[in-house]
Formats: C-alpha cells, sequence, structure tokens
C-alpha cells in the first residue's frame, strides 16, 4: 500500500521500455519531494525498441496499469521520458539577436544537425546558463512553446528567453529533438493505461535531477541498463553531450554464461555475487570476462571524455554510476582505477523524504529507479 496518504499534489514518473516498467510516485511536500510509492517489472528480453506494428504498445500499457495497481498508487499525474536513443540533442552557439529572430535562426540550425525533415520532428530549445542573468527553470524568464508544438504533447511546455541586456559574444543554445511518430506512440501508452501523461521529459535531464542536485562541477552520468548504457556529459547542470552504447547488463551476463557454460541466472548470481573482485569465491575467471566484456564501454566513456576535453572546457570531475547493473561489486573501484578519474554510485534517493526504516531496501533498488525518481522530481522542485 502507499507510504503516505495526502491530498498534497503528488506526480508519478514513469521509466519504461519494452523489458521493464519502473513507477515512482512522488508527493509536493512545501517544495521537497516525499516518497509515496514504488513499483518494478522487469523481464528478461534482447529487444530494446518498441515494435514498429505498435503492438508492444499496447502490452507496455497493460504492464504500466498493472504495476500501478499493485504499488497503490494515488494519482494519475505522469511524468515520462524518451528513450535517449531516440532523442537528438546538439549545442547551438548563435550571435546575439532578437526573441522572433532566434526562433527563426534556431530551426535554420536544426535543420543542419538533426537528420530526419524538421517536419517530423519536435523541437525544443533551453539559452544555456553561461549567458548573463539566464536563469535556469526561472519562471520569470520562461515563454510558452509554439502552439504546434505544444499540442503534441497536451500541454505548454517552457523554454528560456534572453532577460539580460549585457552584451555577449554568443547565445549558447540546447536543442533537442524527438520524432512525432514516438511521442505521439508515447501519448497512446499512456491513454490506454488510463493515466494523465503531463510531458514527456529526457531520461538525461531526469538523471541529472536524481543524481546531480545543485553540483554545477562538470560530470559524467553513466547509466547501464539491461541492454544499453547511456553517457550524458553535464556541465552546470546541463546534459551537453549524450551518447548510447549497446552494452548493458544483459551483455555481461551472457558473457559469464558462455565462458563457464552456465545458465544465464547461475551467470546473473555470479555477476553481482563476484564482479570484479578476482578474490571472490576463487572464481578469478568472472571479474576477467567481466572486464573484457565492459571495454567497449570504457571506450566509449574514454571517447566522450576526450570530445569534451578537446573543446578547451574544465575537466571532468567525477564520474556517476547508475542503472542496474552500476551495482556490480567493485565497479567503482575498477573505473576509477582504468579511467583515473572520481567515480561513485550516484544516490537517486539523497533529495527525497522517506521513512529511515526503508533506507536498507532503498539503497539497493536505487540505481534501477535513478530515471524514475527524476521524473517524479520535475514538477516538484
Amino acid at each position: 500500500m502507499p507510504l503516505f496518504s495526502s491530498r498534497s499534489y503528488s506526480y508519478l514518473g514513469i521509466d519504461f521500455d519494452s523489458s521493464s516498467v519502473k513507477v515512482v510516485e512522488l508527493k509536493n511536500e512545501n517544495g521537497r519531494p516525499r516518497l509515496v510509492t514504488y513499483g518494478y517489472f522487469d523481464k528478461q528480453t534482447d529487444k530494446t525498441k518498441m515494435d514498429q506494428d505498435g503492438r508492444d504498445a499496447l502490452e507496455i500499457a497493460k504492464l504500466v496499469k498493472q504495476v500501478c495497481y499493485k504499488s497503490k498508487t494515488t494519482t494519475t499525474k505522469t511524468i515520462s521520458s524518451l528513450p535517449a536513443f531516440s532523442v537528438f540533442s546538439s549545442i547551438l552557439s548563435l550571435p546575439p539577436m532578437s526573441k522572433k529572430e532566434l526562433s527563426s535562426a534556431i530551426e535554420w540550425e536544426a535543420k543542419k544537425v538533426i537528420p530526419l525533415p524538421l517536419q517530423d520532428m519536435i523541437l525544443d530549445w533551453k539559452v544555456l546558463d553561461d549567458v548573463p542573468d539566464i536563469s535556469i527553470g526561472d519562471k520569470k524568464d520562461t515563454q510558452d512553446l509554439p502552439e504546434d508544438l505544444a499540442e503534441s504533447n497536451g500541454e505548454k511546455k517552457k523554454f528560456l528567453k534572453i532577460s539580460s541586456n549585457k552584451k555577449v559574444k554568443n547565445i549558447r543554445i540546447l536543442l533537442t529533438a524527438a520524432p512525432k511518430d514516438l511521442v505521439k506512440k508515447y501519448i497512446s501508452i499512456f491513454k490506454a493505461a488510463g493515466l494523465s501523461l503531463l510531458s514527456l521529459d529526457t531520461e538525461a535531464f531526469a538523471l541529472v535531477r536524481s543524481l546531480v542536485g545543485n553540483d554545477r562541477s562538470p560530470l559524467m552520468i553513466v547509466d547501464i541498463g539491461s541492454i544499453v548504457t547511456n553517457i550524458s556529459t553535464v556541465v552546470g547542470g546541463i546534459p551537453i553531450l549524450n551518447r548510447s552504447i549497446d552494452v548493458g547488463g544483459l551483455t555481461i551476463t551472457k558473457a559469464i554464461s558462455n565462458s563457464l557454460n552456465v545458465t544465464l541466472n547461475r551467470a546473473e548470481q555470479f555477476k553481482y555475487d563476484i564482479g570484479m573482485n578476482p578474490d571472490r569465491s576463487g572464481q578469478g575467471s568472472v571479474p576477467k570476462t567481466i572486464e573484457s566484456t565492459l571495454t567497449p564501454l570504457v571506450d566509449e566513456i574514454k571517447y566522450s571524455l576526450n570530445l569534451y576535453h578537446n573543446q578547451g572546457q574544465k575537466n571532468i570531475e567525477k564520474i556517476i554510476l547508475t542503472g542496474g547493473s552500476s551495482l556490480l561489486l567493485n565497479l567503482p573501484e575498477y573505473l576509477s582505477k582504468t579511467l583515473d578519474l572520481k567515480v561513485f554510485r550516484g544516490d537517486p534517493w539523497a533529495r527525497i523524504i522517506y521513512p529511515e526504516e526503508l533506507k536498507s531496501v532503498l539503497d539497493e533498488i536505487g540505481p534501477r529507479y535513478s530515471v524514475a525518481i527524476g521524473l517524479a522530481m520535475r514538477d516538484i522542485q
């Protein structure tokens, strides 16, 4: 049953794909998020995307509805996210101009960086905080999206406008775009599940909310999921570079299964019991197998680091791990030594009020809920 009951506004953060559903309900308690309830469903599969014919959409709607029912959620107000691989993002640098000129310039530049026709995409953009007197998320510095974009998700979204009269050389814009067909499919999923979809966010911004908070230092978030790992370079609380690689927990499990000739279930147990510790249970081959499987992921992290450093920016100070497979024993220590950086597991519950007696349970499941928690926090903080 729900942990708390209140008339205060509550929000559902729902993170899902074709194999899992994570639901977190948070209540707005004087501007602070309090945990109401949570739920989880998972099934082992190789699929990373919904089938194009839409049959998976109806199946996911049933799963979402089932998880909400079993976890006894008390609201239908929902924030969800589009999968990272489906969202295009880019940093644009433009000279100072009027609001009207800026909108036209962004659309023109978008044609250069988005590999799909703009008429098939929904665009959103934010002025980054290196422009004087711009406050990210400050209501006085926001305005409504154009009607054609607002209608795509049923609400008035907000984006930043320039409020400073100071002279600047360039205006940096964070541009994001998502396919209209995918957005419509997500809207249909939540409609079928009987939920009121308030907005579709990005996974990267959700992770910043739950794991980074007010930390403005340059850092990287590595979200190691079952099938895919998403890597986000975050500067000043803004994810400026997002990359994905098809290496995840299931990849590691299969590698261990093949190496030791054991079942996937047994390999999964080895993966978490032994992890990157060569002295655990005498199974030295398991850490070696995991290390070999993680090589493409480590190379991708190094590539992202170099890509950022080559722009002449400040050094990345730390890496935050999250996702179910971030729970591998000694993984932060291994990556820290390999990358020569501070690496630690993030705590998505750090900014959430919850009963102290649940701490051990929440710490264990936390990495799997990081995106869902960040989504539920969107309209509270």
